[in-house]
């Protein structure tokens, strides 16, 4: 990726496999690639493939007579134009795909604007509002539920646009809707059917941004040595904890963290505040306030009930060290 423009190849970095499909001219016509934590090829196969191929010929033609505005090229954007990755990889090593995203968050963990919501959270699940598509036949809906059926939308939907913008495959769907703000309540997703397009407001859930993080591998992630489930809000009312706070009971201690004295922590432990905050209207996870709220590498204060007795543990994070 050293001399590749990745201003105009922009896409999730954490992908196995992604492919733009595009003319001489350099004008996109569609993304085919994206994933989900279940798996690197849960939205690949051979059959979309040829479907994205054929739409991608189709787009061409319309191109060649006029029938496609040209796009505006994004401003130039190159790997050595990312301080930190100029400095350690450019001079000795080759630039990875996964190399640049983390990089690129560094950089912004540096000055100041890192988003942890947009960096680390990429690629929302798509089923966390309700859809389910028919990878073989592209954007058709196999199901619709939750969100989306409140909406309106129904299974043999061709999904064929987000936010206003269009859609001709799930790289394209997964890459726009990516670019929804973290703290949007609603999305606009437009669907064909019976020979006539429909826009349908969707009300986004609480956490619609959040997805599991196993597959990828982030630098301004904190290790934070446990796993904790989040209490419901009968189980906050009992022990006395804001219901709109994210109280969890530790459920895993991690191996490392117990040896090398991370933390003082105990499965049964309820973790109620971190650094006196109890309450984050982004989440109610703490391990999720945790990974966003504290900087990598740095301790924190965590206010612990344990048997009924209220404490004081403090936490030692970690930063990941990369593969470089």
């Amino acid at each position: 990726m050293t001399g590749i423009d990745i201003g105009l190849f922009d896409y999730d970095r954490h992908n196995a496999l992604y492919y733009f499909i595009m003319n001489a001219d350099e004008h996109l016509y569609m993304r085919y690639g994206g994933r989900d934590a279940r798996s690197a090829d849960s939205y690949l196969d051979l059959d979309s493939l040829e479907i994205a191929l054929k739409m991608g010929l189709e787009r061409h033609e319309m191109y060649r007579e006029g029938g496609l505005e040209k796009q505006a090229r994004p401003e130039p954007f190159f790997p050595r134009d990312i301080p930190g990755l100029k400095k350690e990889i450019l001079p000795t090593r080759c630039v990875e795909c996964h190399l640049i995203a983390d990089y690129e968050a560094q950089e912004a963990e540096r000055v100041g604007k890192l988003d942890k919501r947009r960096e680390m959270y990429r690629s929302p699940d798509i089923r966390t509002i309700g859809i389910a598509l028919d990878v073989s036949n592209g954007l058709v809906v196999k199901e619709a539920t939750d969100a989306v059926k409140r909406a309106g939308m129904k299974p043999g939907d061709l999904i064929v646009g987000v936010n206003g913008t269009p859609t001709l495959t799930f790289g394209d769907l997964q890459y726009f809707y990516d670019q929804t703000p973290r703290d949007s309540e609603q999305a606009r997703i437009s669907v064909a059917r019976n020979g006539a397009t429909k826009d349908l407001t969707i009300d986004l859930p609480k956490e619609w941004w959040w997805t599991d993080l196993d597959h990828r591998f982030w630098s301004v992630e904190p290790i934070i040595g446990f796993e904790s489930r989040p209490l419901s809000a009968r189980e906050k009312k009992k022990h006395g904890f804001d219901t709109a706070g994210f109280a969890s009971e530790v459920t895993q201690v991690n191996r490392g963290a117990w040896m090398g004295k991370w933390n003082d922590l105990r499965t049964g432990d309820i973790v109620y505040a971190v650094d006196g905050v109890e309450v984050d209207e982004a989440t109610q996870s703490c391990e999720t306030h945790i990974r966003l709220a504290v900087t990598a590498g740095a301790p924190f204060a965590a206010n612990v009930l344990r048997h009924g007795a209220r404490m004081q543990v403090r936490i030692r994070t970690r930063r990941r060290s990369y593969r470089k």
